[in-house]
Protein backbone atom coordinates (compact mmCIF):
# COMPACT_ATOMS: atom_id res chain seq x y z
CA UNK A 1 0.00 0.00 0.00
CA UNK A 2 2.87 2.46 0.48
CA UNK A 3 4.73 1.93 -2.75
CA UNK A 4 1.34 2.67 -4.18
CA UNK A 5 1.81 5.69 -2.20
CA UNK A 6 5.03 6.52 -3.47
CA UNK A 7 4.31 6.06 -7.14
CA UNK A 8 1.07 8.52 -6.77
CA UNK A 9 3.30 11.01 -5.34
CA UNK A 10 6.28 10.56 -7.48
CA UNK A 11 3.90 11.06 -10.43
CA UNK A 12 2.24 13.85 -9.55
CA UNK A 13 5.82 15.48 -8.36
CA UNK A 14 6.82 14.44 -12.02
CA UNK A 15 4.01 16.19 -14.24
CA UNK A 16 3.78 19.80 -12.21
CA UNK A 17 7.31 19.77 -12.82
CA UNK A 18 7.22 19.06 -16.17
CA UNK A 19 4.47 21.63 -16.67
CA UNK A 20 6.94 24.07 -15.01
CA UNK A 21 10.33 23.34 -16.82
CA UNK A 22 7.95 23.64 -20.55
CA UNK A 23 6.31 26.66 -18.83
CA UNK A 24 2.83 25.39 -19.90
CA UNK A 25 0.40 25.12 -17.09
CA UNK A 26 -1.82 22.03 -15.98
CA UNK A 27 -5.09 22.11 -17.62
CA UNK A 28 -8.10 23.70 -15.07
CA UNK A 29 -10.86 21.20 -14.67
CA UNK A 30 -13.84 22.00 -16.38
CA UNK A 31 -16.34 24.03 -14.92
CA UNK A 32 -19.06 21.84 -16.42
CA UNK A 33 -17.61 18.60 -14.63
CA UNK A 34 -16.78 19.94 -11.73
CA UNK A 35 -20.60 20.82 -10.90
CA UNK A 36 -21.57 17.43 -12.18
CA UNK A 37 -19.13 16.17 -9.94
CA UNK A 38 -20.68 17.72 -7.38
CA UNK A 39 -24.10 17.31 -8.36
CA UNK A 40 -22.75 13.66 -7.93
CA UNK A 41 -21.67 13.79 -4.34
CA UNK A 42 -23.69 16.07 -2.47
CA UNK A 43 -27.45 15.52 -4.95
CA UNK A 44 -27.93 18.41 -5.43
CA UNK A 45 -27.55 21.08 -8.40
CA UNK A 46 -25.66 24.21 -7.76
CA UNK A 47 -28.40 27.09 -8.53
CA UNK A 48 -27.77 30.53 -9.83
CA UNK A 49 -28.11 33.14 -7.07
CA UNK A 50 -31.27 34.95 -7.12
CA UNK A 51 -32.06 38.36 -8.42
CA UNK A 52 -32.79 40.83 -5.60
CA UNK A 53 -36.58 40.93 -4.49
CA UNK A 54 -38.35 43.56 -6.18
CA UNK A 55 -41.59 44.80 -4.46
CA UNK A 56 -44.17 47.58 -6.10
CA UNK A 57 -44.84 50.86 -4.74
CA UNK A 58 -43.00 52.42 -1.47
CA UNK A 59 -42.30 50.49 1.21
CA UNK A 60 -42.56 51.91 4.83
CA UNK A 61 -40.24 53.75 6.92
CA UNK A 62 -40.62 51.15 9.82
CA UNK A 63 -41.18 47.85 10.38
CA UNK A 64 -43.83 47.99 12.39
CA UNK A 65 -45.62 50.44 10.04
CA UNK A 66 -45.23 47.96 7.42
CA UNK A 67 -46.92 45.57 9.59
CA UNK A 68 -49.70 47.68 10.60
CA UNK A 69 -50.20 48.82 6.78
CA UNK A 70 -50.75 45.47 5.41
CA UNK A 71 -52.99 43.96 7.87
CA UNK A 72 -55.05 46.77 7.64
CA UNK A 73 -54.99 46.47 3.96
CA UNK A 74 -55.38 42.31 4.52
CA UNK A 75 -58.52 42.02 6.70
CA UNK A 76 -60.65 44.76 4.71
CA UNK A 77 -62.37 43.30 1.68
CA UNK A 78 -65.23 42.87 -0.22
CA UNK A 79 -66.07 39.85 -2.20
CA UNK A 80 -65.95 42.20 -4.89
CA UNK A 81 -62.28 43.17 -4.33
CA UNK A 82 -60.86 40.38 -2.52
CA UNK A 83 -58.60 39.35 -5.90
CA UNK A 84 -57.61 42.19 -6.86
CA UNK A 85 -56.90 43.19 -3.27
CA UNK A 86 -55.06 40.32 -2.33
CA UNK A 87 -52.56 40.59 -5.94
CA UNK A 88 -52.03 44.15 -4.62
CA UNK A 89 -50.90 42.91 -1.53
CA UNK A 90 -48.39 40.24 -3.10
CA UNK A 91 -46.61 42.72 -5.30
CA UNK A 92 -45.93 44.90 -2.54
CA UNK A 93 -44.33 42.01 -0.68
CA UNK A 94 -41.79 39.41 -1.00
CA UNK A 95 -41.02 35.76 0.10
CA UNK A 96 -43.34 33.46 1.52
CA UNK A 97 -45.87 36.67 1.92
CA UNK A 98 -45.86 36.90 -1.58
CA UNK A 99 -46.38 33.37 -2.56
CA UNK A 100 -49.31 33.01 -0.18
CA UNK A 101 -51.02 35.97 -1.38
CA UNK A 102 -50.38 34.91 -4.90
CA UNK A 103 -52.36 31.55 -4.00
CA UNK A 104 -55.42 33.72 -1.91
CA UNK A 105 -55.79 36.36 -5.06
CA UNK A 106 -55.93 33.37 -7.59
CA UNK A 107 -58.34 31.12 -5.21
CA UNK A 108 -60.44 33.67 -4.16
CA UNK A 109 -60.58 35.84 -7.80
CA UNK A 110 -63.64 33.19 -9.32
CA UNK A 111 -64.94 31.87 -5.64
CA UNK A 112 -68.58 32.03 -6.54
CA UNK A 113 -69.85 31.67 -3.13
CA UNK A 114 -67.91 34.59 -1.99
CA UNK A 115 -69.75 36.70 -4.75
CA UNK A 116 -73.06 34.75 -4.33
CA UNK A 117 -73.40 35.65 -1.07
CA UNK A 118 -71.98 39.61 -0.98
CA UNK A 119 -69.10 38.83 1.95
CA UNK A 120 -67.46 41.24 3.34
CA UNK A 121 -64.66 41.57 6.11
CA UNK A 122 -63.67 44.66 7.74
CA UNK A 123 -61.60 45.11 11.16
CA UNK A 124 -59.07 47.13 12.82
CA UNK A 125 -55.46 45.95 13.76
CA UNK A 126 -55.66 46.31 17.36
CA UNK A 127 -51.96 45.82 18.46
CA UNK A 128 -48.92 44.81 16.80
CA UNK A 129 -45.92 43.82 19.23
CA UNK A 130 -42.12 42.80 18.61
CA UNK A 131 -41.44 39.33 19.14
CA UNK A 132 -38.62 39.20 21.12
CA UNK A 133 -36.84 35.81 20.69
CA UNK A 134 -36.82 36.31 16.72
CA UNK A 135 -35.59 39.50 15.00
CA UNK A 136 -38.31 41.18 12.44
CA UNK A 137 -41.03 38.90 13.59
CA UNK A 138 -44.23 40.42 14.61
CA UNK A 139 -47.39 39.52 16.99
CA UNK A 140 -50.48 41.64 15.23
CA UNK A 141 -53.81 41.80 16.82
CA UNK A 142 -57.32 42.11 14.56
CA UNK A 143 -60.44 42.47 15.71
CA UNK A 144 -62.55 41.47 12.34
CA UNK A 145 -66.21 41.31 11.43
CA UNK A 146 -68.07 39.17 8.32
CA UNK A 147 -70.78 40.07 6.70
CA UNK A 148 -72.85 39.01 4.06
CA UNK A 149 -75.32 40.57 1.73
CA UNK A 150 -77.58 37.65 0.39
CA UNK A 151 -76.40 34.87 3.14
CA UNK A 152 -78.21 34.47 6.16
CA UNK A 153 -75.23 32.42 7.98
CA UNK A 154 -73.40 36.01 8.74
CA UNK A 155 -76.63 37.26 10.35
CA UNK A 156 -75.35 38.28 13.76
CA UNK A 157 -72.17 37.45 14.02
CA UNK A 158 -70.32 39.30 16.53
CA UNK A 159 -66.56 40.74 15.52
CA UNK A 160 -64.25 37.70 16.38
CA UNK A 161 -60.33 38.28 17.78
CA UNK A 162 -57.55 36.83 15.06
CA UNK A 163 -53.67 36.80 15.53
CA UNK A 164 -50.79 36.48 12.86
CA UNK A 165 -47.06 36.56 13.39
CA UNK A 166 -45.93 38.95 10.49
CA UNK A 167 -41.97 38.92 8.90
CA UNK A 168 -40.58 42.24 7.90
CA UNK A 169 -37.77 42.63 5.66
CA UNK A 170 -35.57 45.51 4.34
CA UNK A 171 -35.70 46.11 0.71
CA UNK A 172 -33.13 48.57 -0.82
CA UNK A 173 -34.50 51.31 -1.56
CA UNK A 174 -37.89 50.68 -0.88
CA UNK A 175 -38.19 50.20 3.33
CA UNK A 176 -39.74 47.81 5.28
CA UNK A 177 -41.83 45.17 3.50
CA UNK A 178 -43.63 42.26 4.77
CA UNK A 179 -41.77 39.14 3.75
CA UNK A 180 -44.00 36.59 6.00
CA UNK A 181 -47.63 35.74 7.15
CA UNK A 182 -48.86 33.88 9.09
CA UNK A 183 -52.32 33.69 10.40
CA UNK A 184 -52.92 31.75 13.27
CA UNK A 185 -56.70 32.28 13.92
Amino acid sequence: MRARWLIALTATAASTSACAVLGARPSQPDPQQSAVARAQTTHELPATPHPPPTVSGPGADTPERAVRRFANAYINWTADNIGQDMRRLASASIGQARSALELAAAQTAGDYELKRGGIANTGAVEAVAPLRAIRNQYIVVTRESTTATADAAYQGLRPAWHVAIATVAQVAGRGWVLSGWQPES
